[in-house]
């Protein structure tokens, strides 16, 4: 009952400065009571001495009585507090475990504090929150769910604990920084700020969340476009051993041919040889028997029997002319004929190979319209966008950025950063004209030099038969027929350039080895419009495929 009665009556053993329970409990002149730290603190910031309860000035600084009375009376509450603390049941609390935090007033095994108070700067278990839950005074104080360091929550100029935040400043003050420091700031209680900087951090968190998940999402993509490049090598592989092994069989048919054919004249030349060979050693053995008879005939010395036998000798002898006879076999030609037929094989198995290319390439058709706003006053586009030629006529246009001053040409609305594309354009009937791609900063207002280097990779007619790839120096082709419609495709990420005789399905240059680093456009020139000779358009064709 003594403990029951002290826990109603604490309110008479609390400081009036901290709130806390007396320590050292002294006595002013006018009887109020104070911790003797709290009350010395006091007047040591004041600038008069003055009870904090009453309000009454001293002239000069009291001298402070310790308070028999009230000390004893403390102690006597401090031994029935722990009293009540010793006989709680700490086993039905829970023993603080590694990252919770212990009650700092437990001795001995540390139980797991259930609040923090910000006034009183410590943190107590059940048993020692209950001063907290009952006392009118510490009712007042601030408690918050356990945390450690809890001086990092008390203002560090005013000791007071920081319950606002200054929003002009972006940091927490306590109730004198608002007085004192940020008196035309804007404030806001820590809840509120804490409640919108949580929404906000949940939004960043789906934010965030959402940008590893796009990521994710990419690194799959880009895993799934190594499998198919993968598959496609393969495939490509496959395909080029096919290919290559082909050519390869039709040279190895084609050298067992013409070792066949040469062995096989050999062979009639050797047989024929051997029938020569034949007959001239037959006819041998009947001279070297008429030479016989000859030679018996000679030695006769009867006149007369030397006339009668000579009657009697077998026919003349054989009169053939072997001397144009020869065995000499011709194999002039036979192996420029194998070559040749080689060489025709190798063609057509090379077309072949060519047609089927251009079927793929074509399957990356892009429609391509024609800007005018980058169009040479000169040049003369068709409404829908599809024709340029040459006027011969300078029209009167606003020079905007992106007209070409100098060059005849014009550039195509579409631009591509990425991937592959392709276009067609009729050539036929031109005499000059110039096609391909350029990259978006090339130079349009000066007279630029065609080259991969300038940022154009393009071909060219020049005087209606030459034909030549914008290298730096020009690279002069060889064309075995003249184009009518040209392709043009682009792998962005292959760096290639490649051009095509559309009719013919054959390859007429490419670029490899390409570094593009920012947006391709298509490059269409059509020439001069040369007194009418080379006055047909340029014509952006629809795709068909071969």
């Amino acid at each position: 009952m003594a403990a029951a009665n002290y826990l109603r009556s604490e309110d008479q053993f609390l400081c009036s400065i901290c709130l806390d329970v007396f320590t050292d409990p002294v006595c002013t002149s006018c009887g109020h009571n104070f911790c003797k730290n709290c009350i010395n603190e006091h007047w040591n910031t004041s600038d008069r001495y003055q009870c904090p309860m009453c309000k009454k000035v001293f002239n000069t600084r009291p001298e402070l009585h310790v308070n028999t009375f009230i000390s004893e009376m403390v102690v006597q509450f401090r031994q029935s507090a722990q009293q009540k603390t010793s006989s709680s049941s700490s086993s039905e609390q829970q023993v603080s475990k590694p990252g919770e935090v212990p009650c700092d007033f437990c001795t001995g095994t540390k139980l797991k504090a259930l609040k923090s108070c910000l006034v009183c700067l410590a943190s107590y278990c059940e048993t020692h929150l209950e001063p907290h839950l009952t006392m009118s005074g510490l009712k007042r104080h601030q408690l918050i769910d356990p945390v450690e360091n809890l001086e990092d929550r008390m203002c560090t100029k005013h000791d007071k604990p920081l319950e606002l935040f200054c929003k002009t400043d972006q940091t927490c003050v306590c109730m004198l920084c608002l007085v004192l420091d940020h008196k035309t700031h804007e404030f806001v209680p820590l809840k509120e700020e804490y409640e919108g900087k949580k929404a906000e951090l949940g939004k960043t968190e789906a934010e965030i969340q959402q940008m590893i998940q796009k990521r994710r999402l990419k690194i799959q993509e880009i895993k799934h476009s190594v499998d198919l490049s993968e598959e496609d090598a393969d495939r490509k592989i496959a395909e080029g051993v096919q290919v290559f092994t082909a050519l390869k069989e039709s040279v190895e048919r084609g050298q067992a041919n013409l070792i066949n054919t040469i062995k096989e004249k050999q062979k009639t030349t050797e047989k024929q040889a051997e029938a020569f060979i034949k007959e001239l050693e037959q006819e041998i053995s009947e001279l070297m028997k008429r030479r016989t008879e000859v030679e018996q005939l000679s030695r006769f010395e009867d006149q007369l029997h030397l006339l009668q036998s000579v009657q009697s000798l077998k026919a003349a002898p054989p009169t053939k002319d072997w001397t144009e006879v020869n065995v000499r076999p011709s194999y002039e030609g036979t192996v420029g004929r194998a070559v040749a037929q080689l060489e025709e094989t190798l063609s057509k198995d090379i077309n072949k190979l060519f047609e089927d290319e251009l079927k793929r390439v074509q399957q990356y058709a892009v429609d391509v319209t024609l800007d005018p706003d980058t169009a040479h006053p000169s040049l003369i586009l068709s409404d829908d966008g599809k024709q340029v030629n040459d006027s011969d006529v300078e029209k009167n246009l606003p020079d905007n950025p992106e007209r070409f001053s100098d060059c005849l040409c014009v550039l195509g609305k579409q631009s591509f950063s990425s991937g592959r594309f392709y276009f067609e354009v009729q050539v036929k009937g031109k005499t000059d004209w110039e096609l391909g791609v350029a990259r978006e900063s090339i130079n349009r207002k000066g007279d630029n030099s065609l080259s991969p280097q300038n940022g154009y990779w393009t071909i060219c007619l020049r005087n209606g038969n030459e034909y030549k790839a914008a290298t730096s120096p020009p690279v002069s082709l060889s064309l075995k027929s003249r184009p009518q419609k040209v392709g043009v495709f682009v792998d962005y990420e292959e760096g290639l350039v490649s051009f095509y005789d559309v009719d013919a399905a054959a390859l007429i240059y490419y670029f490899t080895g390409c570094c593009f680093t920012e947006k391709l456009l298509p490059y269409f020139n059509p020439g001069l419009h040369d007194d009418g000779k080379n006055s047909t358009p340029l014509i952006i064709s629809p795709v068909r495929v071969n």
